[in-house]
């Protein structure tokens, strides 16, 4: 049957809102993990117990460090466009009194994103960062737990970040918007 189609179809995109739908309507069995990016539903990987170590970690410190000026939201989707509805391991937000009750948060209630990496470095850097750079998320940290470095994304610009620095153990992480909230690498390192 698929010799017959014609060569030119194409994938169909789903939106965010059908995504949703999909979701209440009890399409995905409890506890399954996707995300859609790019219109697409993609199956996340299973959360292995130093990237969940290094979640919880990184969640403390952020509480503390932020101290109320930002929320922080754990593995929590955010709108970046009609189609594509990431749930990145932390997000720091800009605070809200319904903390977001009402809708997902989008691009410009972003203070920060942060994608924690034990076996999905190439996904988080390959496909993430540039969804978040075409999409104006300004900043973008991505932890590597394997080789233990931070690197910065920032400065967006269509696909891609114009600045991009890689940290190491020793070395101190400040948000751009909250640079004051001072972070070294090996907090973020489990």
């Amino acid at each position: 049957m698929l010799d017959r189609m014609p060569v030119d179809t194409a994938k169909r995109r789903f939106t965010a809102d059908e995504y949703q739908r999909m979701g209440d309507a009890g399409i995905f069995p409890p506890g399954d993990r996707v995300e859609l990016i790019d219109g697409e539903i993609l199956t996340m990987s299973p959360i292995g117990s130093a990237h969940a170590a290094a979640v919880n970690r990184a969640n403390r410190l952020l509480v503390l460090a932020t101290d109320g000026r930002a929320l922080v939201a754990v593995q929590n989707p955010i709108r970046l466009n009609p189609f594509s509805e990431p749930q990145p391991d932390l997000v720091l937000l800009r605070p809200r009194d319904d903390f977001y009750r009402s809708a997902h948060p989008g691009p410009a209630d972003v203070l920060l994103v942060i994608e924690i990496a034990e076996t999905t470095l190439r996904y988080d850097r390959d496909v993430k960062a540039p969804l978040y750079a075409r999409n104006g998320i300004g900043e973008y940290w991505l932890v590597d737990l394997t080789g233990h470095t931070v690197t910065l994304h920032t400065a967006p610009d269509n696909n891609a970040y114009r600045d991009v620095a890689t940290l190491a153990r020793g070395q101190m992480l400040r948000p751009l918007q909250l640079p004051d909230c001072a972070i070294t690498v090996d907090d973020l390192l489990v």
